[in-house]
């Protein structure tokens, strides 16, 4: 028999972590062949070379798509999902995959699952589901409608996609890929780096006998004009916090010009001594270096899904998460300082908070390439080649 040929696009440094147990059990998967297709932020620079993890990662790419608009604008990102559908589209009529997987919520993947949807390949959706605030949401739920089966990370995720009218018998609750890293760290959490001495980075370099921070803010797409405002409110309560602090750059989203502009003036004019910034890591290191600290701070993801599994505090700020389900490790506050200082002392004092298995307990890869193999892909009705 055939292998089934899975083509997997990953748009974004996120996306990446968010997939990386299924590429590995896609790709070791007996009656699989995985396509990977990077693209977007995930081929950039700035936003910190993903693609370079991944190839150090071993995986064979198949295809590469350079469709990202400089600008960091609500047009570009219109734009920029425009560009992606055509790109792809041309990337799928080459592979001739029998299913596309598509990650989580990001413009690209709209981008994604409208090309291969059209092009009458089945969609795969990971991380449907989910309540966030923005455009994301939006984005989620349009790619629910567009795929043919359903890798959701929770029971809720499960109740409404199928709320949303998708067949109950196409809806698997999986978890989430990105927690079977979390369990990996958790069960070897010794930080057997130097983040300095690998990663490079910019900014002072202070001790970390005391422990550190994390921070992590992207902009919020529907706030985007604000994005400065909010981040330079993070940026002042941590450095008067004076403890040593790794910041981590944002995403490629509609305000995170307006994000990295602020941390370069706030780095440049204000010299804070304790801060530490950083484009990017592996996943594995990242969550090492999360899992060692006192805290997680900003808006990521990352402090909802992965840390609610290793029990890491987060202060998470603002909107971004608005919605999504989450663990009592996190502390919501809003963009203003005096709240952000005190969420931060707060969480520091409780310390670390017991693992809560609600993205999953650690198997999601596994489990989406099983599936990936055995479900029904309802192949007649793709294109004849």
């Amino acid at each position: 028999m055939a292998k089934r040929k899975v083509c997997v696009v990953v748009t974004a440094r996120p996306s990446y972590s968010r997939i990386k147990t299924a590429l590995t059990a896609i790709a070791a998967h007996p009656n699989l062949e995985l396509q990977l297709v990077v693209a977007a932020s995930a081929l950039l620079d700035r936003y910190g070379s993903a693609i370079d993890t991944i190839k150090q990662d071993g995986f064979k790419i198949a295809a590469q798509v350079y469709m990202v608009l400089e600008g960091e604008n609500l047009a570009t990102m219109a734009k920029t999902t425009g560009l992606g559908l055509v790109e792809l589209a041309t990337v799928f009529d080459n592979l001739r995959p029998d299913v596309v997987v598509t990650v989580a919520d990001r413009y690209e993947t709209i981008a994604t699952a409208i090309a291969a949807a059209y092009m009458n390949i089945p969609v795969a959706h990971v991380q449907g589901g989910e309540v966030t605030g923005s455009i994301d949401e939006k984005v989620r739920h349009a790619v629910t409608k567009l795929a043919d089966l359903h890798f959701v990370s929770t029971d809720e995720a499960l109740r409404r996609v199928i709320r949303m009218g998708e067949e109950p018998a196409n809806v698997y609750v999986t978890g989430c890929p990105s927690i079977d890293i979390a369990k990996e760290v958790l069960e070897n959490p010794a930080l057997d780096f130097d983040p300095f001495q690998k990663y490079g980075g910019v900014g002072s370099v202070s001790s970390m006998a005391n422990g550190y921070l994390v921070v992590m803010q992207h902009p919020v797409t529907t706030e985007y004009q604000l994005a400065r405002q909010h981040v330079l409110q993070t940026l002042r309560a941590v450095r008067d916090l004076g403890i040593t602090t790794f910041w981590f750059w944002p995403n490629v989203d509609a305000g995170s010009d307006g994000t990295s502009k602020a941390i370069r003036s706030f780095r440049e004019n204000e010299s804070p001594q304790n801060m530490h910034f950083f484009k990017s890591m592996s996943p594995t290191d990242f969550l090492r270096l999360v899992i060692n600290s006192k805290a997680l701070i900003g808006n990521s993801s990352v402090g909802i899904r992965e840390c609610s599994y290793l029990g890491v505090p987060v202060v998470n700020i603002g909107t971004r998460q608005a919605g999504r389900e989450r663990g009592h490790n996190v502390m919501d506050v809003n963009y203003e300082y005096d709240a952000i200082i005190g969420g931060i002392r707060q969480q520091i004092s409780n310390g670390r908070y017991p693992i809560d298995r609600i993205y999953g307990d650690g198997d999601a890869g596994v489990r989406i390439a099983d599936l990936l193999a055995m479900a029904p892909l309802h192949i007649e009705k793709r294109l004849t080649y």
